[in-house]
């Protein structure tokens, strides 16, 4: 039986401990992570897997995840961003131009023939976005926004080798701008969200789709295509599309000063940057395996080739900027900033 001295020791320590216990509990914080690529995929597993990895090790395991690919939550790609600012997913990661329209300056991105690489547009992409485009991001904590590498043809039953050899064909496009410039060089454009894509493919909905390699095998293009066409040497590539990480305000402002300092450590230009340079560096063994694959035939258009789809497309840029115009911006000063960005941070 414990003394009275013995009790009380007992009882202060209790008082003393019970806060520190508490604090404790209230600091750690699970945090669900939504997106529609699928478990598979390069990025997921080099990209988000790996981000989610290191925010749980930085934080000493006080921050967690719940990973969830393949919109295991429900919902459509296009949902994902009103998902994590109504506070049904914590964190969600998607494209931007799955809701056309909603983005209308970080656009700029996508417009045709723009981009060099993956690692230095997304830092350009960053930068852009967080100076000139905050408004289309109100509701929701910004953690990334970046690009993938270069997107290029990949198509069954014809190789593209100029703009005249896609006139009839059904080819998906991405985003709103990448749509409007499969129309420009003469294809029939179909927009879909890329889960879409292996069926679409299956079924003879689409010929062809533009992508970057890395994603590919995820989709399963690489088994549905045979031919794939990149825009000549020192060019920028075909098209590209933004992407972006998007934590919930709530959530972030009700975490500790530490837990936030975590989170800011790893979001930003580095993390834009992380996360463009592993779409980049994921081309790499994709391209080379189907290089060596005879079923496959890799073929990079000529510089006339290129110029003369750069030609077709220019119209786009006029007609981008007569929009941001129509909205009250300035558009031809938006673009002078994105093309100024894009040179800056460029790495090929």
């Amino acid at each position: 039986m414990l003394d009275r001295r013995t009790l009380l020791k007992t009882s202060a320590s209790a008082l003393i401990a019970s806060p520190l216990v508490n604090v404790r509990a209230q600091e750690a914080v699970t945090l669900r992570f939504h997106t529609f690529m699928s478990p598979a995929s390069d990025l997921w597993i080099n990209g988000h897997l790996a981000w989610m990895k290191k925010i749980e090790t930085e934080s000493s395991g006080r921050i967690k995840f719940q990973a969830f690919p393949a919109m295991q939550l429900g919902g459509a790609p296009q949902q994902l961003f009103d998902q994590v600012r109504d506070g049904v997913v914590d964190v969600m990661w998607s494209l931007p131009g799955y809701t056309p329209g909603r983005f209308p300056k970080t656009e700029v991105f996508e417009l045709p023939f723009f981009t060099f690489d993956g690692e230095g547009s997304s830092k350009a992409a960053w930068e852009f976005a967080t100076s000139h485009a905050k408004d289309e991001f109100q509701g929701v904590h910004l953690l990334a926004f970046h690009t993938h590498s270069p997107g290029l043809f990949h198509t069954k039953g014809k190789l593209v080798k100029s703009a005249a050899d896609l006139k009839g064909m059904k080819v998906r496009g991405a985003t709103r701008k990448g749509t409007q410039l499969l129309a420009a060089i003469g294809a029939t454009p179909v927009g879909m969200p890329l889960p879409q894509i292996p069926d679409a493919l299956s079924k003879g909905v689409v010929d062809g789709v533009v992508l970057p390699w890395q994603v590919i095998p995820s989709v399963k293009v690489d088994e549905l295509t045979t031919f794939h066409s990149a825009m000549a040497d020192g060019f920028p590539g075909f098209y590209n599309s933004t992407q972006f990480m998007a934590m919930n305000s709530a959530k972030y402002n009700g975490l500790s000063r530490e837990l936030r300092d975590v989170i800011d450590r790893n979001s930003g230009m580095g993390a834009s940057a992380f996360l463009g340079k592993v779409i980049q560096d994921g081309d790499i063994p994709v391209r080379k395996r189907l290089s060596q694959d005879q079923k496959h035939t890799l073929h990079s258009l000529g510089k006339s080739e290129t110029e003369e789809m750069i030609r077709l497309s220019a119209g786009i840029y006029d007609e981008w900027v007569k929009e941001m115009d129509r909205r009250g911006f300035d558009g031809s000063k938006l673009l002078s900033e994105a093309r100024r960005l894009i040179e800056k941070y460029r790495k090929t």
